[in-house]
């Protein structure tokens, strides 16, 4: 293992979500609004693919982990499948640690960097790999430059249950990385602002899913009465599917309990096509790891010096 470093570090989002959330999309929108907002905020932007199955992107690739090992050469020389393919190239990551070590070196540290990572949830839970990547670069002395960003598609906003889904993913990424944690909420020029405030503005997951609960009865209820059908294998029907439907409503509340617990996560809406979103979520992720601050010092005493 490589010493501690005291030098000062890089900023660095980890890009993470599910797969087709929109992380690379993510990525460019962030590097345009950066390289045209003026003032102490402006910055270049680099971002690099940390992604051996990515295919194609539209933004400025500072290094790609493809040019060290990619899936599809592991799955035409090894003859796995794409998901162990992509949990072989990052294991082959750690084994190789120098290459990533010396890409992020190249970086001075009043630069920005956003590493665009895998989308698959197994690499951040029961097979730890982001885990383990993170750790080496905290020992390379990046602890306190990180913020990780969690990336969940606004669409699933119209279905309360894959609404939970990605709070509980989050709430997963959140607890295993350790690491300072924005959650954004992607393609919201795709969903209404009412759905979306509807949604956030939800006191508590357990609510939320109250008020689905309460939805799905009433419409079940008008199907019921629309029907009229008092046959004894309908009724019996009826039975088995209000069984199998209390029983996913428990499994749905202790989750949604769980989630409450914690207490961890909210979302901040983005939407791409708007600059003052993109200004807000970037200020979000600034304040995170107190980005700037450091900066501004600086610009401070050069501002002395004039005088």
């Amino acid at each position: 293992q490589r010493p501690l470093s005291t030098m000062g570090r890089c900023a660095i989002q980890i890009v993470m979500g599910p797969a087709g959330s929109g992380k690379s999309t993510y990525c460019q929108a962030m590097q345009q609004h950066c390289a045209t907002i003026g003032g102490a905020r402006g910055r270049r932007v680099n971002v690099a693919n940390l992604d051996p199955a990515a295919e194609n992107f539209n933004y400025e690739v500072a290094f790609d982990i493809r040019e060290l090992i990619s899936v599809d050469d592991v799955m035409e020389e090894l003859g796995l499948g794409p998901n162990g393919s992509l949990v072989y190239c990052m294991e082959y990551l750690l084994e190789n640690p120098e290459w990533l070590h010396d890409n992020l070196e190249a970086f001075d540290d009043d630069e920005y960097l956003i590493l665009d990572c895998p989308g698959q949830v197994e690499l951040y839970t029961h097979v730890p790999v982001m885990r383990r990547v993170l750790d080496r670069m905290r020992v390379w002395g990046y602890a306190s430059s990180m913020v990780g960003v969690f990336v969940v598609d606004a669409t699933f906003l119209t279905d309360t249950s894959k609404f939970l889904s990605g709070s509980l993913l989050s709430l997963s990424a959140m607890i295993s990385l350790e690491l300072p944690h924005v959650n954004m909420l992607s393609k919201c020029d795709l969903v209404s602002e009412e759905a979306v405030e509807k949604m956030l503005g939800t006191e508590s997951a357990v609510q939320l899913w109250e008020f689905e609960e309460h939805g799905q009865l009433a419409l079940a209820q008008a199907k019921a009465t629309r029907e009229d059908d008092d046959s004894k294998e309908t009724a019996e029907a009826r039975k088995k599917i209000e069984i199998r439907r209390r029983k996913r409503n428990r499994l749905t509340e202790a989750i949604c309990t769980l989630l409450d617990d914690f207490s961890m996560v909210s979302f901040c809406p983005l939407n791409i096509m708007d600059e003052d979103s993109l200004d807000h979520a970037l200020q979000i992720v600034d304040h995170a790891i107190q980005y700037g601050e450091d900066l501004e010092v600086k610009g401070a005493e050069g501002d002395d010096s004039l005088e």
